[in-house]
C-alpha cells in the first residue's frame, strides 16, 4: 500500500473544511507540498484576484501563518507569509456574488477581490480567531524558526521552485532578520 502524498493530504484537509478550489487554483495548490511545513495544518483557504496585478492567487489560513501565493503564469512563482502577529486587521466587503478581503499588515495593506462571498466572511473569522489569540501562544505555535525557514527555502529550490539565485536572495533576507 503506498504512503499518501502532501499534496493527497492537503487536498483530504481542504475536502474535510469543505472547500472546493476551482481550476483556475490548480497551480498555487500544487506549489503548497513545498510551501508548507510537513505538521503545518490548512484552517481555512480561499481564492481570487491580486487587486494590484489582477492575477489569480490563494489566501492560505494555516495554523501558524497567513500566506499568499501567487503562482505567475510566466515568471514562477511568488509566496509571501505573515505571522498572524503582524497582521493588524482583516475585512470583507460583500457585492452582489463576490467580495473582497483587505489585509492590513504591518504599513501595507493587500487588497483581494473575487472572492466568494460566504468564504470570505468564514475566512476573516478564522484569521480574526488567530489573531486574537495571546502573543506568547502565536510566538511559540505559529511563527516558524530561522532554521524552519531556510529548511522550506531549500525544498524549494531541490523542487526547482526556486533558482539558485531566488533561493540566495530569501535566504539573504531571512538571514538579516
Amino acid at each position: 500500500m503506498s504512503e499518501k502524498s502532501r499534496l493527497d493530504e492537503i487536498r483530504d484537509e481542504l475536502k474535510k473544511l469543505d472547500i472546493s478550489p476551482t481550476i483556475f487554483a490548480r497551480k498555487e495548490i500544487h506549489e503548497l507540498p513545498d510551501i508548507l511545513l510537513a505538521d503545518e495544518k490548512i484552517v481555512y483557504l480561499v481564492e481570487g484576484r491580486n487587486k494590484l496585478n489582477n492575477h489569480h492567487i490563494i489566501l492560505v489560513a494555516t495554523d501558524r501563518r497567513l500566506i499568499f501565493v501567487d503562482k505567475e503564469f510566466m515568471y514562477g512563482l511568488k509566496v509571501e507569509d505573515f505571522s498572524y502577529s503582524k497582521i493588524s486587521s482583516i475585512q470583507y466587503e460583500t457585492a452582489f456574488l463576490l467580495a473582497s478581503i483587505d489585509i492590513q499588515i504591518t504599513d501595507d495593506i493587500v487588497e483581494i477581490d473575487g472572492v466568494g462571498n460566504y468564504h470570505a466572511e468564514l475566512f476573516c473569522e478564522k484569521v480574526r480567531d488567530f489573531m486574537a489569540r495571546p502573543k506568547e501562544y502565536l510566538q511559540n505555535k505559529t511563527e516558524p524558526t530561522i532554521l524552519d525557514q531556510l529548511e522550506q527555502l531549500g525544498k524549494l529550490k531541490e523542487g526547482g521552485v526556486l533558482t539558485e539565485e531566488e533561493f540566495n536572495e530569501q535566504k539573504k533576507k531571512l538571514l538579516e532578520k
